[in-house]
């Protein structure tokens, strides 16, 4: 055989391979833990064991630098449904609490579960929504001697919504509006209530019946069940799934909502853990979901086929009440400063890993900084779908696929967070600059942190590769480095986008910090004055 057809042959048999690679289709599931902390699983320090979360990370690859886009709940998930940061929609700060918030997603928006509809894949969402629906109002006098709890009761059960999962992009959804201790208390299936509330209750928020939110619940609705429901259904899902006989890809976007307040395990695991507290017995039991997931898979002979995230929403939440978990030395947001709400690493970096059997190295890391908003472009990479992205879609989704491969290739020119309170920092290499004086959040330490920080005059600068911590103020001494930074924020202000592609348009101007806009004019919008704090 001569040289020339040998080099013809071997650059078939690699087009041939890479068109295989490009024309995969794993299924998708991907696990959304509910407030939990990157100190919080047993192999990065926790206390309490996660069998389930520790075979991911032997099997699999734990990512050591991945945030959340904002440091609470609702946010988050619309950015990693959209690919597009939270703070260009039009929630500027906070999360959906009412019952009849409108809904946040717009179904005319191509969303991450529509897209991968357009894919092939079948679709589906079992959980904790938070990103509301448009609901038919109650009518009129119907709860007339009922309390507005929450908007619980200003809602129409039985009629069908709009705009909630299956609007956006899931073939089907099993899953609850909002938080455990935010009502309606009840479960809905895609468009419809499963039952209509009779019942006015709330759960407390843990063993010490600590705060409750009260308001619209159905008669058989129980908090500590939740986590088995979804154990179940997912179950069922990927079984139905497996057994189908066709060879549809499936997607299954699984929000758990655990270990969020109300601290409610179950009846099989309260108690397992009573020398600290429920809160354990509550990780125990998230843990316990992803292993039956883990499980059926296997069961039904499709693990190999199957690529399985791992995260949460965002850092450990500091008001669940743990002292005795804290004095034993727990470390729910690791070496990080901070927690939930606020801009601090605790607030947005999250435990974060991924298991795709033939793809993805067992037992590895990788240090990348990744963003949970790079789903979007990441699925669309490993399907060969990339160009099918449109320019008005997965504006800040870019695509960690190569480095679940190994590969050290960062695509994030810079990555942008955002608190509770509608604050921002941005972060770029190893420089992070917090546009406040304080977290931005509002609980911006845990009990058991003593943090010695440098006084901030105006913002906050940290070097993280020295100072991970963020301990040592450094906006005395790197002023080019802010002013870089904030030029650098500015234009993801105005461009829409931090992707390449042409400017799109945000609902309404991002920031509305007044102070930070009048020290740094090119945050404020153009010829637009800023009218709140």
């Amino acid at each position: 055989m001569n040289l020339l057809l040998r080099c013809l042959i071997v650059c078939s048999l690699l087009c041939a391979s890479t068109a295989a690679q490009s024309s995969e289709r794993p299924n998708i599931i991907l696990i959304l833990a509910d407030d939990m902390g990157p100190g919080e699983p047993s192999h990065a320090g926790g206390l309490i064991p996660t069998p389930a979360l520790d075979q991911l990370a032997e099997q699999g690859m734990r990512f050591t630098d991945a945030h959340t886009s904002s440091s609470v709940c609702t946010p988050t998930r619309y950015g990693i449904l959209t690919g597009r940061y939270n703070w260009r929609s039009r929630l500027k700060r906070g999360v959906l609490v009412a019952a009849d918030s409108p809904a946040l997603m717009d179904p005319k928006r191509l969303s991450l579960p529509t897209f991968l509809q357009q894919a092939g894949y079948h679709t589906a969402c079992i959980g904790k929504w938070h990103l509301g629906a448009d609901f038919a109002p109650a009518p009129a006098q119907a709860n007339s001697t009922r309390k507005a709890q929450f908007g619980s009761w200003n809602i129409d059960y039985e009629k069908p919504f709009r705009n909630g999962p299956v609007d956006v992009g899931f073939d089907e959804a099993f899953f609850i509006l909002s938080s455990l201790d935010m009502p309606p208390y009840v479960y809905l299936r895609n468009d419809q209530a499963e039952k209509t509330p009779t019942l006015e209750r709330g759960f407390p928020h843990n063993e010490y019946n600590d705060f409750e939110r009260i308001g619209a619940t159905a008669d058989d609705f129980d908090a500590s069940e939740c986590l088995a429901n979804w154990a179940a259904e997912s179950r069922r899902y990927i079984q139905r799934q497996a057994t189908q006989g066709s060879k549809t890809p499936f997607f299954l976007y699984l929000p758990l909502t655990s270990p969020h307040t109300p601290i409610r395990p179950g009846k099989a695991f309260r108690g397992r853990y009573q020398q600290y507290s429920w809160y354990a017995d509550f990780i125990a039991e998230t843990d316990w979901v992803v292993g039956q997931v883990l499980e059926q898979l296997q069961e039904s002979g499709i693990d190999q086929e199957t690529l399985v995230i791992f995260t949460s929403d965002n850092g450990f939440a500091p008001y669940v009440k743990i002292p005795k978990m804290l004095a034993a030395g727990y470390h729910p947001s690791g070496p990080y400063r901070g927690s939930k709400g606020s801009l601090y690493e605790g607030g947005h970096r999250v435990p974060f890993l991924v298991r795709w059997p033939g793809h993805v190295a067992p037992g590895s890391s990788s240090d990348t900084t990744i963003c949970t908003t790079d789903f979007f472009a990441t699925f669309a990479e490993i399907l060969g779908e990339s160009e099918a992205i449109p320019e008005n879609a997965a504006e800040d989704s870019f695509s960690f696929a190569s480095s679940m491969q190994g590969k050290a290739t960062p695509t994030r020119p810079q990555t942008i967070h955002h608190s509770l309170s509608g604050k921002f920092a941005i972060r770029k290499d190893n420089w992070k600059l917090i546009l406040t004086t304080d977290g931005g959040g509002g609980w911006d330490g845990l009990s058991n942190q003593a943090v010695v920080s440098t006084p901030a005059k105006t913002v906050q600068l940290y070097d993280l590769e020295a100072d991970p911590g963020e301990t040592r103020n450094l906006e005395d001494t790197h002023p080019e480095k802010i002013n870089e930074l904030v030029q650098e924020l500015a234009q993801a202000f105005a461009n829409g986008r931090t992707t390449p592609g042409s400017a799109q348009a945000n609902e309404g101007w991002p920031y509305l910090h007044q102070p930070t806009m009048k020290q740094f004019p090119a945050l404020a919008e153009p010829n637009q004055a800023a009218t709140t704090e």
